[in-house]
């Protein structure tokens, strides 16, 4: 058998546990329809619970449809991009299926995002209308950036009077949060989110989306190794995946389930699997600005939470946090992760303190989400799983794009209705990216990984993280790996560092654990790795830090520390 025709087979579907469809029927419907469907059918359940404040589905959608005819009343039509800056919120929500409704497509940004970076978003996406928090305004105002309608909302618009006094509690974590911004809807072009809902009926434009051309979504990739780039999804990319991830759960039950809803919706994890799945489901979302560890551990007994998504640091925290047994883990039904790599030894020790195992997927912005899962029932540790219903994976050679034979390592490619239409702006990138192979479109991942026999994938690298070392290919990942599983190194991150003579050489950051700073040092870690690597792959240069810079869903970014060097050299 060719190596090509190895993967082809879809060796994984054997595997695949009992009621997961080899494949979904994907509907010919937008992200509205699917969402309008269950608000007509649990319109009595709970939709939203939100710091004590509660909204029924019937509830939720009057916002969604008020907010959809004052876009559409205020000019706003099908094609517009409307940027969404705002904290984890019932206003997430009713913004981005309301601007749906009038035709527009979202374009999210990171509520940690500062001007420069908001500018860029908002220049690449050419958005002219944004949804803001109030404290977040200011970044908008330096960012120099003219908006034709901004719409403002503060955290305490949909808090119950009785706790508007939490508003600066779960607003502290945020950069910049001097205070809610008030008066500002006096000025042309601006108004208070909380008014439009009051002021205009639920009457929504109707607005025809064709599913396949329509943009529904313009998230950004995450930028952990180059800048952001946005990404084209249309309104059948994610009806997709979102019918691809519910195919994964045969377990879950329509209008039964409740999510809690802490990681942030302009991720694209958060914002498909969780926020347009959960309310595809029926679910109740339990939703958080921002993820407190004791609030968190409080709400999944009070809500009877059933499913859990989180991210490799989160579990890391979480595998070790003294409350932790608080919780009875056992009765949760799903238990994902995501969003980086997981390392063995947190999910190791997650099933020795809770008895229960963590299900790692892997996705890309680029694939609307998910594209791999461990089948519920047949989990691999240090497996991000297999390819989800209507998903073809192969592992090609970076360079040429030719089949690699199945257990080794190359780039991983993907398939499927859940894959993006393009990159915006950049049609090189998007000819680079998607490649035509076997009469079909592919997704080059830019991810390292292998394949084993069952069709299990493996993540080693990014191609943008392999370090060469005279001639040897070095996996950052796997130097990581092994520094965290030392009891005194709390967080590690690698990059190569050039050099004429051997092309790069290791450099590692370390974070080490409180009670072992200025007890561990330079010679005691080299002397660990000695023991645990190969002599090229031992860092030659290490550096103590407090932190390391992370990306908004926790990972280390490798790129933000190759660019510290390179104004170090500058």
């Amino acid at each position: 058998m060719q190596n090509k025709d190895y993967y082809l087979s879809r060796p994984w579907l054997k595997y695949y546990p009992e009621g997961v469809s080899h494949d979904v029927e994907v509907p010919a419907k937008s992200v509205v329809d699917i969402f309008d469907q269950a608000a007509l059918t649990y319109a009595d359940n709970d939709a939203i619970v939100f710091y004590g404040t509660t909204l029924k589905y019937r509830q939720l959608k009057e916002y969604v449809d008020s907010f959809a005819r004052a876009l559409s009343d205020l000019g706003i039509s099908k094609g517009d991009r409307l940027i969404i800056y705002l904290l984890n919120s019932p206003q997430f929500i009713i913004a981005y299926f309301g601007a749906l409704k009038a035709g527009a497509t979202v374009t999210p940004v990171s509520p940690i995002y500062t001007s420069g970076e908001l500018k860029h978003q908002v220049d690449d996406s050419g958005a002219e209308n944004i949804v803001c928090q109030d404290i977040l305004y200011e970044y908008l105002e330096r960012s120099g950036c003219k908006m034709k309608n901004t719409f403002i909302t503060g955290i305490d618009d949909f808090l119950p009077p009785f706790k508007k006094f939490l508003s600066s509690k779960i607003l502290k974590r945020y950069q910049g949060a001097k205070g809610l911004l008030k008066q500002l809807s006096s000025q042309e072009g601006i108004h208070s989110f909380k008014d439009v809902l009051d002021q205009y009926a639920p009457d929504p434009p109707g607005i025809e989306i064709d599913p396949y051309i329509d943009l529904a979504a313009l998230p950004y990739s995450g930028g952990t190794t180059a800048k952001p780039k946005g990404v084209k999804l249309t309104h059948y990319n994610m009806v997709a995946n979102q019918a691809q991830i519910q195919s994964c759960w045969p377990f879950l039950k329509p209008g039964k389930e409740t999510f809690l809803a802490f990681l942030p919706f302009f991720h694209i994890f958060g914002q498909v699997a969780i926020m347009i799945n959960g309310l595809a489901l029926g679910a109740k979302l339990v939703i958080f600005t921002a993820p407190d560890t004791d609030e968190i551990l409080y709400a999944i007994e009070k809500h009877d939470t059933t499913i859990f998504c989180g991210v490799p640091a989160m579990y890391e925290m979480l595998k070790d946090y003294e409350k932790t047994n608080m919780v009875e883990w056992n009765r949760i039904k799903l238990l994902l992760c995501a969003a980086d790599a997981l390392h063995e030894s947190t999910a190791i020790e997650w099933e020795r303190r809770t008895g229960t195992k963590i299900i790692e997927g892997y996705g890309m912005t680029e694939a609307s989400g998910a594209s791999h899962v461990n089948p519920f029932d047949r989990i691999k540790e240090g497996s991000f799983g297999v390819p989800i219903s209507s998903v073809n994976a192969a592992v090609v050679d970076p360079d040429n794009n030719s089949f690699m034979p199945q257990g080794e390592v190359g780039e991983l490619i993907i398939s499927g209705p859940n894959i993006m239409k393009g990159y915006q702006l950049k049609e090189g990138e998007t000819n680079n990216t998607l490649i035509e192979l076997e009469g079909e479109t592919w997704l080059k991942t830019g991810d390292l990984v292998s394949m084993d026999e069952e069709g299990y994938f493996y993540f080693y690298d990014r191609t943008k993280d392999l370090i060469k070392y005279k001639g040897y290919s070095i996996f950052a990942r796997e130097i990581e790996e092994v520094l965290v599983h030392h009891p005194h190194i709390k967080a590690a991150g690698i990059v190569g560092v050039s050099d004429p003579k051997v092309g790069q050489y290791v450099k590692a950051y370390i974070v080490l654990q409180p009670d072992a700073r200025s007890k561990l040092t330079e010679a005691d870690i080299v002397s660990y790795c000695k023991e645990e690597l190969a002599h090229y792959k031992v860092p030659q240069v290490i550096e103590f830090r407090g932190e390391l810079p992370k990306t908004d869903v926790g990972k280390i970014s490798r790129r933000e520390l190759r660019d510290e060097r390179k104004e170090e050299k500058s």
